[in-house]
């Protein structure tokens, strides 16, 4: 196993930069009159995700890391929303919605996995 010395060496923060490239495929797609409506929080939440695992890690302590973590898996579940409303209003297609949702899946999991795992450490010093 590799080991971890920054942010971007890990898997969750990753994932949350596939997922920001994908919104912002999807986006360029979407109705010109949604650029500062649906379009514009969707870019923004999505931008919340892998931001807010970095800024967690830079903060060093356990504690304030799982917070961090916590407000990005926030921004994830704001996200789908937004995913889901955009399907409903069939502003995105049957297939952007299935790997959009299917990455969130994913992140969430990872979100979830990564959280628990740093809860039994305390307030240590992550690195």
């Amino acid at each position: 196993m590799s080991s971890i010395t920054s942010y971007k060496d890990l898997l969750v923060w990753q994932k949350g930069i596939e997922i920001v490239k994908e919104i912002y495929l999807v986006c360029a797609y979407l109705p010109k009159d949604e650029v500062f409506g649906l379009q514009s929080q969707m870019k923004r939440a999505s931008i919340s995700i892998p931001s807010n695992i970095a800024e967690g890690y830079g903060r060093n302590y356990t504690q304030n890391y799982i917070q961090f973590l916590k407000i990005a898996r926030g921004s994830l579940l704001e996200l789908e929303t937004q995913i889901i409303i955009s399907k409903e209003l069939d502003l995105i297609n049957e297939d952007q919605y299935n790997k959009l949702i299917s990455l969130i899946t994913e992140e969430n999991k990872m979100l979830n996995a990564f959280i628990k795992s740093i809860s039994n450490k305390s307030n240590l010093p992550i690195a």
